[in-house]
């Protein structure tokens, strides 16, 4: 089956990202796979309170992604399953890419604000020609409607 790798963040365009997953994979008889990725640099503190952090870390991404997946389950009849993933974000996307090769399309919302598209767009964007498989950027603007049309 193939999956479509959304990447769950902090950011308002990750929810058309998620929302174009869902119905993709809908549409297309695929999986929606959501991959979250803990940067190193939030545990640089002593072992123990490092551990906490990490901890309720994972808690706030499981508390996001059920969110996520109950929509997806409700109104797309979609099951997505949970990676989290600890390093560098494009680094990490990578290589959750070269070890499940289920993954056929990476999803990421692109941000509308003066900052341009957001980091991970702007970084992988720079490496679309040498990625193993396509990616969709979808556009933090579009309603759910015009995300309904398209997909």
């Amino acid at each position: 089956m193939r999956k479509f790798l959304v990447i769950l963040d902090d950011s308002r365009e990750c929810l058309n990202a998620m929302r174009f997953a869902a119905m993709r994979a809908a549409n297309t008889g695929g999986g929606v796979q959501i991959l979250s990725v803990i940067p190193p640099d939030e545990f640089n503190h002593w072992i123990g309170v490092g551990e906490v952090m990490r901890a309720e870390a994972r808690e706030r991404i499981e508390a996001h992604f059920n969110v996520f997946a109950k929509w997806m389950r409700d109104k797309q009849g979609v099951d997505p399953e949970l990676v989290v993933r600890e390093g560098e974000p494009i680094d990490e996307i990578l290589s959750q890419v070269n070890e499940d090769r289920e993954i056929g399309v990476i999803v990421l919302g692109a941000g509308t604000g003066r900052k341009g598209p957001g980091p991970l767009v702007t970084a992988l964007s720079k490496t679309a020609g040498t990625l193993p498989i396509p990616m969709t950027i979808v556009p933090g603007e579009l309603s759910k409607e015009q995300l309904e049309a398209i997909t």
